[in-house]
C-alpha cells in the first residue's frame, strides 16, 4: 500500500533506483513515441500504396510545417514541464500549479494564432518548405485539413511533458497511443475503404489529434493529477511566463530550425534531382520523406530515453540531489549508446529492404538504400548529442540547452547540404547527415562530461 501511495506522487522520482527509475519513465515514453512513430510510417504505407510516390513526398513536406506549429504547445510544455518538476522536487506545489495553468493560457492564445496564419499564408508556406511540381496539389489537400488539427495538437503536446513532469508516466504514454492507434483505423478506413485519398489521410490526421486532446481534457478535469486545472491561475504571470519561454525557446528554436532544414532540403533535393539523369526532384523528395518516416520510428527508444531522463533529473536537481543526478546522466547515455548501435546495425543491414515496405515505384527503391545507408550510419552516437539539451533543459539552463541543440541542423547540417552536393551531387546530401551527427556528439558530450563534474564539487 505504501509503495503504490509512493508511486501516484512526485517524490518516487528521488528515491528509487535509478536503472529501475529511467526504465520506468523511458519505457511508457518509448512506447508512446513507436506508436506515434508508427502512425507515420502507416501514413507512408497508405498514401504510398493506394495513392503514389508523390503523395510521399507531399506529406514529408507537411510535417515539418505542422509540427513546427504544433512546436508551440510542446515548448511551453517543456519549459513549463522543467519548471513543474523542479517546483515539485523543491515542494514548491504552489509554483508547480501556477506553472501549469499559464501554459494552458498560452499554448490556446499561441495556437490560435497559427492557425490563423495557416489559412491567411497556406500557399506561400507550402511553396517555402518545397512543394514544387505535382506535389503541390497533394501537399495543399493535406495541409488544409491537418491545420483544423493543430491547436489539438498543441494542446497534448504542451499537457504531456506536464503528465512526464509530475511522474505520469504511464499516462503520457496513452495519451500518445490514443492518436495513433486512431490515425491508423482511420487511415485504413477513409483512404482503402472510403477511397479517399489526400483528403482521408487529412481527416485521419486530425481526428486523431482531437482525440488524443479530449483524453487529456478528461484526465486532467477529473482530478487525478497532482496539477490541478483552476481558472483563477489562467491569469498569466509574468515571471512564470518568462522563465516558460526562457527554457521552452531552446525547443521552438530547434523545431524553427528544423523546420528551415526541411526548406533547404527540401529545394536542394528537388534542385539536385532534376541533375541527376533517371531522378527527378519530386521522387528526391520522396526518397527522403521515406527515410525520415523511418529515422522517427527507428530512434523511439533514443527519444524514450531522453524523455524519462529529463524529468528525473530535473527533480533530483531541484532537491539538490546531484549524485542521482550524475547516475542518471551515465545510466542514460550508456544504455542509449548500446540500444543506438543495434538500431544502426539493422538499418544499414536492411536498408535495400526497407523501400519494398512502403511503395512499388522503382525509382524510390533504386535511390532509396543508398539514401538510407548514410542517414543512419553514425546512429550510435546520436544519444550524444540528445541527452546533453535535455540536461540542461531540465535542471533550467535555457542558453547551453538551446546552443547544444542546434549544432546538428543549424551549425553543421544546413551548411553542409548546401555545400556537399556541389561537389557529390545529390549524395552530398546523403553524406551530410552522419558527419554532422559525429561533430555534434562530441561536443555536446565535451560540455555535458564539463558540467556534471561541477555538480560533484
Amino acid at each position: 500500500m505504501a509503495d503504490k501511495k509512493l508511486d501516484e506522487k512526485s517524490s518516487y522520482l528521488g528515491v528509487e533506483p535509478i536503472p529501475r527509475l529511467l526504465l520506468k519513465q523511458a519505457l511508457p515514453a518509448a512506447i508512446g513515441f513507436m506508436v506515434m512513430s508508427m502512425n507515420m510510417i502507416v501514413d507512408t504505407y497508405f498514401v504510398g500504396q493506394y495513392i503514389g510516390e508523390l503523395a510521399i513526398g507531399a506529406i514529408s513536406v507537411i510535417f515539418p510545417i505542422s509540427f513546427l506549429f504544433s512546436s508551440i504547445g510542446m515548448s511551453i510544455g517543456i519549459g513549463g514541464g522543467s519548471i513543474v518538476s523542479r517546483s515539485l522536487g523543491g515542494n514548491n506545489s504552489k509554483k508547480a500549479l501556477l506553472s501549469f495553468n499559464n501554459q494552458i493560457t498560452l499554448t490556446i492564445f499561441l495556437a490560435i494564432f497559427a492557425i490563423i496564419l495557416g489559412v491567411f499564408f497556406k500557399i506561400p508556406i507550402l511553396n517555402i518548405f518545397g512543394a514544387k511540381g505535382d506535389i503541390m496539389p497533394l501537399a495543399d489537400s493535406y495541409f488544409s485539413i491537418v491545420l483544423i488539427g493543430i491547436p489539438f495538437l498543441a494542446i497534448s503536446m504542451m499537457a504531456n511533458n506536464n503528465l512526464r513532469a509530475e511522474g505520469k508516466a504511464k499516462i503520457a504514454m496513452i495519451a500518445l497511443l490514443i492518436p495513433s492507434l486512431l490515425n491508423i483505423f482511420l487511415d485504413y478506413i477513409f483512404i482503402d475503404i472510403f477511397n479517399w485519398g489526400m483528403e482521408g489521410a487529412g481527416w485521419a490526421t486530425t481526428i486523431s489529434y482531437i482525440g488524443c486532446a479530449v483524453y487529456i481534457i478528461y484526465f486532467y478535469l477529473s482530478g487525478r493529477g497532482e496539477l490541478k486545472v483552476k481558472l483563477s491561475l489562467f491569469k498569466l504571470d509574468t515571471s512564470v511566463v518568462a522563465e516558460i519561454f526562457s527554457i521552452g525557446s531552446v525547443n521552438l528554436v530547434r523545431q524553427g530550425t528544423i523546420s528551415f532544414l526541411a526548406i533547404v532540403l527540401n529545394n536542394t533535393l528537388y534542385y539536385y534531382g532534376n541533375l541527376e539523369g533517371g531522378m527527378g526532384g519530386e521522387i528526391a523528395i520522396s526518397v527522403y520523406g521515406l527515410a525520415t518516416r523511418m529515422t522517427m520510428f527507428a530512434l523511439f527508444p533514443l527519444i524514450g530515453i531522453a524523455q524519462g531522463f529529463m524529468p528525473i533529473a530535473g527533480y533530483n536537481y531541484g532537491a539538490k540531489n546531484f549524485e542521482r543526478v550524475n547516475r542518471v546522466i551515465k545510466t542514460s547515455l550508456s544504455s542509449g549508446f548500446v540500444i543506438a548501435s543495434l538500431i544502426g546495425l539493422i538499418l544499414m543491414s536492411c536498408s535495400e529492404i526497407i523501400p519494398h515496405i512502403f511503395t512499388q515505384d522503382e525509382k524510390l527503391i533504386e535511390f532509396g538504400p543508398n539514401a538510407i545507408f548514410w542517414i543512419f550510419s553514425a546512429t550510435p552516437i546520436v544519444v550524444f548529442h540528445l541527452i546533453p539539451p535535455s540536461f540542461y533543459q531540465a535542471i533550467g539552463k535555457p542558453i547551453p540547452a538551446l546552443l547544444l541543440t542546434l549544432l546538428k541542423q543549424g551549425v553543421f547540417l544546413i551548411p553542409l547540404v548546401l555545400i556537399l552536393p556541389y561537389f557529390y551531387g545529390i549524395n552530398g546530401v546523403w553524406y551530410s547527415f552522419p558527419i554532422s551527427d559525429i561533430l555534434s556528439a562530441g561536443i555536446c558530450y565535451y560540455f555535458l562530461r564539463k558540467s556534471a563534474f561541477k555538480l560533484n564539487r
